[in-house]
């Protein structure tokens, strides 16, 4: 019954998104890693929510948990039972990551686990020839089979992290409106500029995601102006609040989305989502000037208030 409950929500969210989605699939994947070595920014939060809000307008999402926390893996429900290999299996032993496979209780959504085995793949990668690039092959065969691949980074910059840069083709990178953001994403964006190049050439900067905002403290709009100010039109729009039903969701095994889709939380998340379609929208139309965009008056603002009415 709770399945049913969840399939509802995201049908809704589905409607509410599907006017920023009209153009035809990518032959490959968008592979895109959320990453920012500071702990407690709403990455993972945000690798969740935004697979579900992707997947709701059915496009074909993979989440791939890279933290050993396997907060990604919980957060969608997907009990230590079922889930006796993943990340680690793959990296490491070389299994197939399609034959790893979770189905989350999001349709068109899967996840490729974490599991505590890979608390322990830092200091065995070391011993890899080529161990930079293990997920990027391993990602491959996978490439034709979904839209969006989102890849959930480990609060680090470590080897774990450098597999996602290097297997990436962007990185969105959520920033907590809080004092000493800009020194952290300095040191994130020189981590990205030496990945770029040394092994990643096409590695594009996805987007910035102000995390964590309070209207009611100053200090998160100094922060957010300062980002801005650094990255103009890279810093999305929509800012995440903190929101009290975005810390419950995780208890309960379900994004946001669909623990409470009209909170202010859900509706942020949504409109998020709502900018990344956009953004691929505009990328593949750079691509193929002959691909027709189709005209939509369906701003953020009018597709919540589809899916709350």
């Amino acid at each position: 019954m709770q399945h049913n409950k969840s399939t509802t929500n995201t049908t809704e969210t589905g409607s509410a998104l599907a006017a920023a989605s009209t153009v035809q699939p990518p032959a490959s994947a968008r592979i895109i890693a959320l990453a920012n070595q500071k702990g407690g920014v709403g990455k993972t939060t945000t690798a969740i929510n935004l697979a579900t809000a992707l997947a709701a307008v059915k496009k074909r999402v993979l989440l791939i948990d890279l933290d050993p926390q396997a907060n990604a893996t919980t957060g969608l429900g997907i009990s230590h039972r079922i889930r006796e290999q993943g990340t680690y299996s793959a990296l490491i032993e070389g299994i197939p990551i399609q034959d790893l496979l979770c189905p989350s209780l999001v349709p068109h959504l899967d996840v490729l686990p974490a599991t505590t085995n890979l608390l322990g793949a830092e200091l065995e990668l070391v011993s890899f020839a080529t161990r930079e690039q293990l997920l990027r092959r391993a990602l491959m065969p996978l490439r034709s089979s979904y839209d969006y691949i989102l890849i959930d980074c480990p609060p680090a910059l470590g080897l774990l992290t450098l597999n996602a840069l290097v297997g990436a083709d962007s990185v969105l990178i959520p920033v907590q409106c809080e004092y000493y953001a800009l020194e952290g994403l300095s040191q994130l964006m020189r981590t990205i500029e030496r990945v770029r190049g040394l092994f990643n050439r096409a590695l594009e900067l996805q987007g910035i995601l102000l995390t964590m905002y309070d209207r009611r403290n100053n200090l998160c709009d100094v922060v957010a102006e300062d980002v801005r100010h650094h990255f103009g039109a890279k810093v999305y729009t929509t800012p995440i609040p903190r929101n009290i039903r975005i810390s419950e969701a995780p208890s309960h095994g379900k994004p946001v989305i669909l623990y409470d889709t009209k909170c202010v939380g859900s509706k942020a998340y949504i409109e998020l989502a709502s900018e990344v379609l956009t953004q691929e929208k505009a990328r593949l139309a750079a691509m193929k000037p002959h691909v027709t965009i189709a005209a939509t008056d369906q701003t953020p603002h009018t597709l919540i208030n589809k899916i709350i009415a």
